[in-house]
């Protein structure tokens, strides 16, 4: 079995990966100022960006969650990796090779975790069903694809394939390429038959489903015979790597556009989304067999850095179970910061049969004339209503006025509150207002949770922030600010304060957290250390860090902006100097205590070495405040 890493592979891997790249995959990352991006954290849900990305530390840090690390750290958390499956996986991508420290050169598949193995599985997989596209078997799947409108290029750039009739055809083939029996049942893409695994999609047309990093993680088989008596789609089921809810079909090849242009259009089906990426509409996706949920959202709003400029367009079918798709997402509608609209497409068609009537142009016209998602839902309600009688309108606004009160915003409430009245058609506007504050307002003292928060962004540090070790950092405090400053320099400008900051005791930081961060640094060869390798300075600081508050803490400092904008030897030596005197101020204190006692009835020996020491502290402290960094 293969042994731990090379140390020095692992430096090779966080050297060349930079940290920017691998985040961007994930989440849309705008300047913060500093030279450090921000986005909205994937690892907690928030409305304003509180995570922050330093390229040029190789750090990461959320100031809501207290979530960092550097970018191995980051894949590992995100895509629930072991330490080595991380090394490995962006060593890939590097193209380095690495070395293991009991294995020889090369790790094998013995030592490779179980998420590589399946996602290998999968790429291997998804290369066979594409392979077997250009068989003569494969006949019925081109001619569905073309009489779709979907050429060779087209499924091509989508990875289409197919998947033979056969038992065990792919299966064979997994085999022959060394992944186990257990492997192929464990990734789904087989099942456990009377004689061993067999294929679990038999004469299917196969698109692969790749999670936002591209990798596939599962498959949508479409039937192609009318022998065929299994669903007309059939997924993946749920694997350690794939999960339904979690995953958005065509992600990978809409996220870059989707962050770009602050814009999601969501489809129902594959064949919707190809439909719109070729007709222009690049942002399209779509749900894998499920409904569109909160995992989902999480996923987009990351993207568009949910704001209020942003744009959700869903594209359901204009039948019943379209319109019910849609009331679904509505009930979800809440959780976007982004405007979110619903576009029916003439006659009820879906993108693709659009696409197929009438051409690129009418899909790409499909997302422009659309409605309000509140707007249809509550027109939904109200339709099914006689809103000629008084008991009609009665009955409707009892369904529809609940629906309004879940509105957060409380002025967007008040808005479509007035719009509702105008669709039921009753006359007295206020009793209609009325009547939805009073319900939201009962919603909220049921729930004993006071107001509700408005929509739209709030202040990443409006959220409690979890405590460190030690005393709560109340950085109104100028002591706690100073030294919050000064280890920030030492971690982001060694340079600045090195060799001084090195000659500066654990003690001289009053807060606990911080006085941790300086042993941490102390234990790696100081301040110093950091001017000859910055980013190895700054892994080795967190790895010195006794426990998860106090590693928080050293990328918290690490990525957090310094409070000058021009950051120079000037601005290190009176932070320098700061702490350093306040430490010579508290000894002097602690000293006068001891002399006072000694003059009350003490050894005159000791009394006249306590006053030799406060006189030399004393002496310090007036150089200090006279010449500043250069008498430390």
């Amino acid at each position: 079995m293969a042994g731990r890493i090379n140390d020095e592979d692992v430096k090779a891997v966080r050297d060349a990966v930079p940290i920017d790249a691998v985040v961007s995959e994930y989440l849309q990352l705008r300047n913060a100022g500093g030279g450090n991006l921000k986005g909205l954290c994937p690892f907690h849900d928030e409305k304003s960006p509180s995570f922050q990305v330093s390229p040029s530390k190789g750090f990461f840090h959320c100031f809501g969650c207290q979530e960092g690390g550097d970018t191995i750290t980051f894949v590992m958390k995100v895509d629930h990796l072991s330490f080595s499956e991380a090394v490995e996986r962006l060593a890939g991508q590097a193209g380095i090779t690495l070395r293991y420290e009991e294995g020889g050169y090369t790790a094998g598949t013995s030592g490779r975790g179980e998420r590589i193995r399946l996602v290998e599985a999968h790429k291997v997989a998804a290369q066979f069903y594409v392979d077997q596209l250009e068989s003569p078997e494969a006949e019925i799947g081109r001619k569905f694809l073309a009489e779709r409108g979907f050429d060779q290029a087209a499924a091509a750039h989508f990875g289409v394939g197919y998947s033979p009739a056969g038992w065990d055809h792919l299966t064979r083939f997994l085999r022959g390429k060394g992944f186990s029996d257990k492997e192929i049942i464990t990734s789904g893409i087989a099942q456990e038959g009377r004689r061993g695994p067999i294929d679990r999609f038999r004469g299917r047309l196969m698109w692969p489903i790749r999670d936002i990093g591209g990798e596939v993680v599962g498959f949508g088989a479409r039937r192609l015979r009318e022998d065929d008596n299994g669903p007309k789609y059939l997924n993946t089921p749920e694997t350690p790597i794939y999960k339904k809810s979690q995953v958005l079909y065509g992600i990978d090849l809409a996220k870059k556009e989707i962050a770009k242009s602050s814009r999601a259009v969501v489809v129902e089906g594959y064949t919707d989304v190809m439909a719109c990426h070729l007709a222009g509409i690049t942002t399209a996706i779509a749900t894998c067999g499920t409904a569109f949920g909160t995992d989902h959202i999480k996923i987009l709003r990351r993207l568009l850095m949910d704001n209020g400029s942003a744009r959700v367009i869903f594209t359901f079918d204009g039948d019943a179970a379209g319109q019910k798709a849609a009331l679904r997402a509505f009930e979800d509608d809440q959780k976007f910061a982004a405007e979110t609209y619903i576009a029916v497409a003439p006659d009820g068609m879906d993108p693709c049969d659009l696409r197929l009537a009438k051409g690129d142009d009418a899909v790409a016209d499909l997302v422009e004339p659309r409605t309000p998602l509140f707007e249809f839902a509550l027109r939904s309600i109200v339709s099914r209503y006689d809103l000629e009688t008084p008991a009609g309108r009665a009955a409707a606004l009892d369904e529809a006025a609940p629906v309004v009160a879940r509105i957060k915003n409380s002025g967007a409430q008040h808005e479509v509150a007035v719009q509702l009245a105008g669709l039921l058609g009753i006359l007295d506007t206020q009793f209609v207002v009325k009547r939805v504050a009073q319900l939201a307002r009962w919603a909220r003292d049921r729930g004993g949770k006071g107001p509700a928060p408005a929509r739209g962004p709030q202040p990443y540090d409006a959220a409690p922030r979890p405590t460190s070790s030690g005393p709560a950092l109340n950085l109104r405090n100028p002591v706690y600010a100073t030294e919050r400053e000064l280890l920030k320099l030492a971690l982001q400008r060694p340079e600045l304060v090195s060799p001084a900051f090195d000659a500066y005791g654990v003690d001289e930081f009053t807060a606990a957290p911080y006085a941790a961060v300086r042993q941490a640094i102390m234990e790696v060869g100081g301040a110093e250390y950091g001017t000859r390798d910055s980013q190895d300075y700054l892994v080795r600081v967190r790895e010195a860090a006794p426990d998860d508050a106090v590693r928080a803490m050293v990328t918290e400092l690490a990525v957090e902006a310094i409070m000058r904008r021009t950051v120079d030897e000037n601005y290190a030596g009176e932070q320098l100097v700061t702490v350093r005197r306040r430490a010579v101020q508290r000894r002097i204190q602690e000293i006068q205590i001891t002399v006072r006692r000694l003059e009350a009835g003490g050894d005159p020996a000791q009394l006249a070495a306590v006053k030799d020491e406060l006189w030399v502290l004393q002496q310090y402290d007036q150089a200090l405040k006279g010449h500043g960094a250069a008498a430390l």
